[in-house]
C-alpha cells in the first residue's frame, strides 16, 4: 500500500466527502498488536514475523529503549521495546509478550509488545487523519488512525518515524 494512497484517503476524511463514508475499499492490511489498553497497528508490508521472547544481549551505550540484539536465523536484529519508545512504564514479560520483526529500508528490527491481536483489512471509511494538535502525535509516530469494530480507535504507526534513531 503506498502512502499517497492513504493521504487521500486522510484528505477526503477531512474534507468531509460524503461518497468515502459508503466506500468499503480495501486499501491493505495492518498487522494489530497491544500495549497496555491501546490497540496500534503496522502495515502488514513491514512484518516479516512474530517470533516469541527470547535471550537478548544487550548493548552498552544505546538509547534506552533499544534492549540489546537477537540472532534471527543468523541475522543480527537490534530489539526495540514499544513501552520504553512510548514513555510507558516497563511491565514483566507474560506469555503473550513477543517480538515482530519489521523489515525497512533493508533493516531489521524487533519489536516487543505486549501482545499481537490479529491481522485486518484497511477499508477506506475506517481511515481517520491524526489529530493536529501536537502534543497528541508530537513525535509523529501515528501515521493515521482507524476505526475498529465497537468504534475503538487503533493507531497506526508510521514505521519510518518509529525506528528513526534521532528521536528521542
Amino acid at each position: 500500500m503506498t502512502k499517497d494512497v492513504i493521504k487521500e484517503a486522510v484528505a477526503k476524511q477531512q474534507s468531509g466527502d460524503r461518497k468515502l463514508a459508503a466506500d468499503n475499499t480495501i486499501l491493505g492490511k495492518v498487522m494489530t498488536f497491544n500495549i497496555g489498553d491501546q490497540i496500534y497497528g503496522i502495515e502488514i508490508q513491514y512484518v516479516t514475523e512474530i517470533i516469541g521472547l527470547q535471550h537478548i544481549t544487550k548493548v552498552p551505550h544505546v538509547p534506552e529503549y533499544i534492549k540489546g540484539i537477537i540472532n534471527v536465523r543468523s541475522k543480527v536484529v537490534p530489539i526495540v521495546d514499544i513501552r520504553t519508545r512510548f514513555g510507558k512504564p516497563e511491565i514483566p514479560y507474560t506469555s503473550r509478550t513477543c517480538i515482530i520483526t519489521l523489515s525497512f529500508n533493508e533493516t531489521s528490527v524487533g519489536i516487543i509488545v505486549d501482545s499481537v491481536a490479529d491481522v485486518e483489512d484497511i477499508h477506506t471509511s475506517d481511515i481517520s487523519a491524526t489529530p493536529q494538535n501536537k502534543n497528541v502525535n508530537e513525535n509523529n509516530f501515528i501515521q493515521y488512525m482507524i476505526r475498529g469494530k465497537n468504534n475503538n480507535t487503533k493507531l497506526i504507526l508510521d514505521v519510518a518515524k518509529l525506528l528513526d534513531e534521532e528521536e528521542d
